[in-house]
């Protein structure tokens, strides 16, 4: 097998493993056993647990903005693409995998001083929140930047809280719930 493909197995294994059970609770030979693999084959790919957990985030990331954009720019122009975000969580919620935000789920398990995983947890959020930005400029009439950016922040707030909130819950309550906010919001 490639050694891409093999640190590719690595990383979804430990997605997979990560999402579903926590960080904390997932174990390297948990990883090790579940990917089918050598303790010093998995050592030849990441050099810790923080690296695997780096990947994990980078891979959830990559597929959750490219999809969620997919997703949104393929509805009608104007505030359905905005509101769409919504209707995505919604789809994800109804999945069976679906176990709330890798992201917070990470972090609440990391101690306060590691910066590495703290970091690239931000950068992803705050991708996100240019993704939201780049639908308000395109869809809504806003001019001034710091309306835009207020705006794309707040509908973060709301995704944020629809996301926890609808894992909390296991309802989907919570998601209709702040489209109908975003709705007014936007209005």
């Amino acid at each position: 097998m490639k050694h891409s493909e093999v640190r590719n197995r690595i990383i979804e294994t430990a997605s997979s493993l990560f999402y579903k059970n926590g960080y904390n609770s997932t174990g390297i030979n948990e990883i090790i056993s579940q990917a089918g693999i050598a303790k010093a084959t998995l050592y030849s790919h990441f050099k810790s647990k923080d690296d695997i957990c780096l990947a994990y985030l980078r891979f959830k990331d990559a597929k959750f903005i490219a999809d969620i954009e997919m997703f949104t720019t393929s509805k009608p122009k104007g505030k359905t693409q905005i509101l769409a975000i919504f209707d995505f969580l919604e789809l994800f919620f109804q999945t069976n995998d679906f176990n709330g935000c890798w992201c917070i789920k990470t972090v609440s398990e990391i101690p306060k001083d590691n910066e590495i995983i703290r970091s690239e947890i931000q950068k992803q959020k705050n991708n996100f929140i240019q993704l939201i930005t780049k639908l308000v400029t395109e869809n809504l009439d806003k001019n001034k930047i710091e309306d835009v950016t207020s705006l794309s922040r707040k509908i973060y707030l709301l995704y944020e809280s629809a996301v926890s909130e609808s894992h909390l819950h296991q309802k989907k309550w919570p998601i209709q719930e702040t489209k109908n906010l975003c709705s007014l919001l936007i209005a």
